[in-house]
Formats: structure tokens, sequence, C-alpha cells
């Protein structure tokens, strides 16, 4: 459905060649064709997930290794070979619906001076942290401030990280729909390093949250994600995504999301997973309820729920 970046040789790739990329044919069209603002390569959102789910340490990680990218060779080098050689880019961290903040408004970067100069703005913000996760809210907050950008990109995307499943505000899907509706990509940094103690359940974080960044989360023509799947390639992986994100590069062999496959986890596993954790009534709201002629939620046709059974017990994780 996606295609998912592996992290061991495309920073060399990106340093060395354009062979693995395919042509401009398979790029996201300007967003924005006439516009009086200065010119970019692209518009980039990054969106970071500062909810209590993660770890304090990750929280700390995300910041450095987004700082640290900004200022990485690989990350100038694809800025130099951009058309406009310059992007824009702004920061902010989310938890719940409404818990958004800012911490690096609309920048341009054209050279080491200016990444510089972004990383210690990144870097010197306050760590805040907040309740719940609603990556829905995220986006819907990222979407205007695209309208809101003094700058005019030829693609624009948010890049969002997180690691565990909307639980609050609209399903993921919907939100997710309504940006590529207007023409913004949206790329995922799934963290999966976070384990559940045996015998224990777990409605902040599910298995394979990669998936579910895959088929619920992410969008557009060049979609991707990269998953960190331990602490020692956190870094590496944050500069492996920017890197791309500015190079604007679809690896070969790489297609867009169909949304006509069945997503390989509940979209709506987090809201679920919530409502069970405080015992709330089974009513869910229409995109998340059933057709009339579904097998019933205990039925051992409904692989969904079954697996949904598991997780909630706390029997499994990696099942």
């Amino acid at each position: 459905m996606n295609w998912r970046v592996s992290i061991g040789s495309i920073l060399i790739t990106i340093l060395t060649s354009t062979q693995a990329f395919s042509g401009p044919e398979s790029q996201p069209q300007p967003a924005i064709q006439t516009d009086s603002r200065p010119a970019v390569d692209i518009e980039l959102v990054i969106a970071v997930d500062v909810s209590f789910s993660v770890d304090p340490d990750d929280v700390a990680a995300q910041r450095e290794g987004y700082a640290n990218a900004i200022v990485s060779e690989e990350f100038l080098q694809a800025l130099r070979a951009g058309p406009a050689g310059k992007i824009a880019l702004t920061y902010f961290e989310w938890s719940s619906t409404k818990d958004q903040n800012v911490v690096v408004p609309w920048r341009q970067i054209d050279g080491p001076e200016a990444a510089e100069a972004v990383a210690a703005e990144i870097m010197k913000a306050p760590i805040r942290r907040g309740s719940r996760t609603s990556i829905s809210g995220a986006i819907k907050f990222a979407i205007p401030l695209f309208e809101q950008s003094p700058y005019r990109g030829s693609r624009r995307v948010i890049d969002i990280s997180g690691d565990g499943p909307n639980n609050t505000g609209d399903p993921v899907a919907t939100a997710r729909d309504t940006a590529l509706q207007q023409g913004i990509v949206i790329t995922g940094l799934p963290v999966m390093i976070n384990a559940t103690p045996p015998g224990q359940a777990d409605t902040g974080h599910i298995d394979h949250i990669d998936w579910y960044y895959e088929d619920c989360v992410i969008g557009g023509p060049g979609s991707f994600v990269v998953p960190v799947t331990d602490r020692e390639n956190f870094k590496e992986a944050i500069r492996t995504k920017l890197a791309l994100e500015v190079a604007g590069r679809t690896p070969e062999g790489s297609t867009a999301p169909s949304g006509d496959k069945k997503p390989r986890v509940l979209c709506t596993i987090g809201e679920k997973l919530w409502q069970e954790r405080w015992n709330t009534p089974a009513t869910y709201s229409p995109a998340m309820s059933k057709p009339a002629n579904s097998p019933a939620v205990n039925s051992p046709a409904n692989k969904d729920d079954a697996l949904l059974d598991r997780k909630i017990k706390g029997i499994c994780r990696g099942c």
C-alpha cells in the first residue's frame, strides 16, 4: 500500500545518487499555481507527539533528533538539490484534541546558517507534555497552517510522529482524507519502542503502530513511513525522513495509498481501547460502528474484534 523506508542505505543514496528515485512524473503537483509569496521547494509542517504515552526520554530524543536532522549534511544536500534551494518549515507539538503548541513558526531555510537558527529554536523551547492522543486534532491543526504560510511551496507535507493510535477527537481517517483533498501529503514516523509489561493491558500503545500509520494516517503521492524500532536509531530515522521529504523523491516501486484496501489495523482501535478502559457504553459514532449485517462483536468470524479483545485483555503484543 505504502512504501516503507529502509534506513540502512537510504542516506547514502540521497547523498550520492538519484538513480534510486522515480522521475518527476510521480511527484505531487504544485499545490498553488500562481501566488505572490516567495517560492520554496516544500512547505513542511512537523507535528510531534508529546502525549503522556511517549516516554520522557523519547520526547527529548525527538526534539534533539529533528534539531540535528535540520543541520545534517544529508538534509542540506537535499536542500541544495531542489529547484529553489530553499524550504519553509514550521514545528509544533501536540497531544489531545485542543492541545497543540507551535514551537517554531514558519521559517525559511536556505542554507546552514538558517538551518542552525531553526535547530536552536527547537532546542531552546521548554519541553512540555499533554494527555490523550489526537492525531486527527494534529492534522486538523496543521491544515490551516499552510494558508497562514508566508511562503509558496510546490509541495505541502505534514510530517507527523506518534507512538499510539488516535483515541480522542474526530476519526483519524476522516482528518487524513480532508488533508489529502486539499493536496497535502502526510508522512509518518511511528515510534515502536515502548513495550507493554507482560500480562498488562495497554491502551496507549498497540501492536503494529507502523501498520496503523501506513493504513490510517499517511496518504498522498509519495507518502511513506519511517518506523523507529529502537532508541539507537531514533535520530537516524528522523534524519532519513527529513532528507527524503526535502528531496521530494519516491523510490522506485513505491505506490500511492489505495483507498479501497481494508486497513490491517482498525483505524478506530484507539477509541475502542479507550472506551473499554473506562467502561463506557459500547455506543460508537457512525464512523466507528459496523454495518447491520456485520458479524457480532464476539463472533469468531470477526477477526478485527477478536484481535481487539486480545489486546484489551493484554494477552499479546505482537500477535
